[in-house]
């Protein structure tokens, strides 16, 4: 079972019927309790930072206890943000610092936000690309990530800079894109996750 945490910022209906679709059980939840016993976890988001941070909180210690336990964590676009330190969009409000690095607002010379197919580059091997090439997948966001540890980033994508898109750590798993909006080869994304729950 994956447990899709209800904090209030999140594509919820989107990312479970993405699981719905590859045939996997899944079910979102702000009880602290299925948090704290969940398989694997799944932090989805839209939205500003600092207000999904601040809905979030509640649930921090139960998201580092699951990640220091080792289970599987997936985190997807502003869900990747609030595994970083900081960002530019709300300097004042820590996010949970599972990656040291910041999140920064996309470079002027392209439109903001970045909406629309971008092709991956795969740099290193991570679980949840498992077969997974040059593919293009689904990207909506007005900021990127930087992590301290370059060594974090397994696939980037080319937006007038190379926007980190996949960051793979021990069971940390995490997508600037969709994979839920990002037809064929997001499933495979998502199916390459939930063999690691199996």
């Amino acid at each position: 079972m994956i447990t899709i945490i209800n904090y209030g910022s999140g594509n919820l209906k989107s990312i479970k019927n993405g699981f719905s679709k590859i045939g996997a059980d899944s079910l979102f939840t702000d009880n602290a309790d299925m948090i704290k016993d969940a398989e694997a976890l799944v932090l989805p988001g839209v939205g500003a930072f600092g207000t999904a941070m601040g809905n979030l909180l509640k649930f921090q210690d139960l998201i580092l206890d699951h990640i220091d336990s080792g289970k599987p964590f997936l985190g997807v676009c502003l869900g990747l943000h609030l595994l970083f330190s900081h960002s530019q969009e709300s300097n004042n409000i820590p996010g949970l610092n599972v990656f040291p690095g910041e999140v920064k607002r996309l470079p002027p010379g392209n439109k903001i936000p970045h909406m629309g197919w971008n092709q991956l580059k795969i740099i290193k091997n991570c679980p949840i690309l498992e077969g997974i090439g040059s593919e293009y997948v689904y990207f909506v966001h007005s900021y990127y990530v930087v992590p301290e540890n370059k060594d974090v980033v397994s696939a980037v994508a080319e937006y007038g800079i190379d926007v980190p898109a996949v960051l793979c750590r021990d069971n940390i798993y995490a997508t600037q894109f969709h994979p839920e909006k990002s037809g064929k080869t997001g499933l495979d994304i998502l199916k390459n996750f939930v063999k690691l729950v199996e």
